[in-house]
């Protein structure tokens, strides 16, 4: 193949499928390997794996999101709102995170009636609270509650944690969010945020975009991540 043949871009691509795939092995046996180690008593050493294997899916995730916002970017991503149980994607996503969870002792919980349906592209939005549930880790001491409802004609989703909060520069306000849009490429946000930014702005009805906000409080008085959808 011709050097002037090779796109460059779409090379990136296949490149972090690769690597997404094989570090996914990885954390499968890491998984196995610090399971062992409880089973034996050797405390030390399964704190230890929880930290790196909750590294390793940290970098997981970028890898999936910068893959979802290559295609995007391309428009080869297939977009499918339909009208779906917010429950039902919100216990999947707790699901996904259970294991990284469940090493460090954190409880998950979630209020959503069971009649809350929306339309939203599933996926995405599953992958947007399994960010929120990743970011979460960091901060929680020890438990993280999930809350959707409907307002205003809006389905919100809150990702709420009892630590000691976001940072300051990280906090989004509505205001912010509406008039000026959210650049979350800038400050200690990074491309979680930016990606969970893209796919709430994917969601659209009439004239109105989803947006995020980031603030302090909430239920557990910690940090709350919050996507608002219309």
């Amino acid at each position: 193949m011709a050097q002037d043949d090779i796109n460059f871009t779409d090379l990136i691509a296949s490149s972090i499928h690769d690597m997404k795939n094989s570090l996914n092995l990885q954390v499968s046996a890491l998984e196995k390997i610090a399971l062992q180690c409880r089973e034996r008593g050797d405390t030390p050493t399964f704190d230890d794996l929880g930290r790196v294997i909750y590294q390793a899916n940290r970098m997981n995730l970028n890898l999936v999101e910068l893959l979802s916002l290559y295609k995007m970017g391309n428009s080869i991503y297939p977009v499918h709102i339909h009208d779906h149980a917010v429950a039902d994607v919100i216990e999947e996503a707790m699901l996904q995170n259970k294991p990284m969870m469940d090493f460090k002792g954190i409880t998950i919980s979630m209020d959503c009636p069971s009649d809350c349906y929306w339309y939203i592209d599933r996926e995405l939005i599953k992958g947007v609270l399994v960010n929120a549930l990743n970011n979460a880790y960091q901060y929680t001491s020890d438990k993280i509650h999930i809350k959707a409802f409907v307002h205003n004609r809006q389905v919100e989703l809150r990702v709420e944690d009892n630590g000691r909060g976001y940072p300051e520069k990280m906090l989004i306000t509505e205001a912010v969010a509406e008039e000026r849009g959210v650049d979350f490429e800038t400050g200690s946000t990074g491309l979680g945020f930016y990606f969970c930014s893209q796919v709430a702005q994917l969601h659209k009805n009439g004239g109105k975009r989803g947006y995020l906000m980031i603030e302090n409080g909430g239920t557990l008085g910690g940090g709350c991540f919050i996507v608002r959808l219309p």
